[in-house]
């Protein structure tokens, strides 16, 4: 068995697959991977990791009461995301912000998870092959992974409160395998939530511009030769010092934390398009 603790969800103990997996240097490695990217370098309250909502929707489908397949899925979901989470998909110029998803199974099938898996009787094509609906539906459906990164950045943005969060926790269920909202007002909660956070995080001038300075930074090192693409699925710690390891590198980040080149950026405007994300919650 292994504890794990959660800001929002509490305490559980749960069964030795997980401890495994936890220990396992593919998700040891999103303890280093933010999970809203370059904001930290502005704003380091906001710093919260991949790790985190990676544990955090496991543990909601294990709340909701979703089978221990589809809470290993969960763990699992963001294992292949690239270092500065979405910054990767700007890099790339990739708008529908899916890249991790798109490497998610060469990413798996090159780490040690599959013998993890196979040693608790589980396969690696179950979780490649299986819908896993309380985790994943399309937008603007509510699903494990979506709730979860709402209730999380909104928290860590300090948008919510904790108490907050655990109310909608608390008003939800399953009906028929999907996530459904028992209360109306905690309908319109939570989608309002979902556009607090579109506006006053995801699409804020100063986090778009930290976002796109640094996805810029990144896509000139790899052209360059400075970087490869690889280096990218790596972690932060390991980017930041590789880039900072050049003089040019070193005076970029530092250029984004002092926020040098922000009022040229407002004067001109953004050319990263930030994925709008919105909520539809069944009832």
């Amino acid at each position: 068995m292994i504890k794990v603790s959660d800001i929002i969800y509490g305490t559980f103990e749960l069964p030795a697959i997980f401890r495994e997996l936890l220990n396992n240097k593919s998700l040891l490695r999103l303890r280093n991977v933010h999970q809203s990217g370059a904001i930290f370098l502005v704003n380091p309250d906001i710093s919260h990791s991949r790790m985190e909502h990676s544990i955090g929707v496991m543990l909601l489908i294990r709340i909701l009461g979703g089978s221990e397949l589809e809470q290993i899925a969960g763990l699992l979901h963001d294992v292949s995301h690239t270092a500065f989470s979405h910054v990767g998909d700007y890099v790339f110029g990739n708008q529908e912000e899916d890249y991790h998803e798109k490497v998610f199974e060469p990413v798996l099938l090159h780490s040690d998870i599959p013998e993890i898996l196979e040693r608790f009787d589980y396969s690696i094509d179950q979780i490649l092959r299986t819908d896993f609906s309380i985790l994943e539906q399309p937008l603007p459906y509510l699903c494990a992974d979506r709730i979860d990164y709402t209730l999380r950045d909104a928290l860590h943005a300090k948008l919510i409160t904790r108490k907050a969060a655990r109310n909608f926790i608390d008003s939800i269920t399953l009906k028929r395998g999907k996530i459904v909202v028992n209360d109306p007002m905690q309908a319109q909660w939570i989608s309002s939530t979902l556009e607090k956070l579109n506006k006053e995080v995801f699409n804020h001038p100063l986090y778009v511009y930290a976002n796109q300075q640094l996805a810029i930074l990144i896509h000139d090192f790899i052209k360059k030769g400075t970087l490869t693409e690889t280096d990218l699925l790596k972690d932060d710690v390991y980017l930041l010092n590789k880039i900072r390891s050049t003089s040019a590198g070193y005076e970029a980040i530092k250029s984004i934390k002092q926020q040098k080149g922000y009022p040229d950026f407002l004067k001109k405007g953004p050319h990263l398009k930030i994925k709008t994300r919105y909520l539809k919650p069944s009832l």
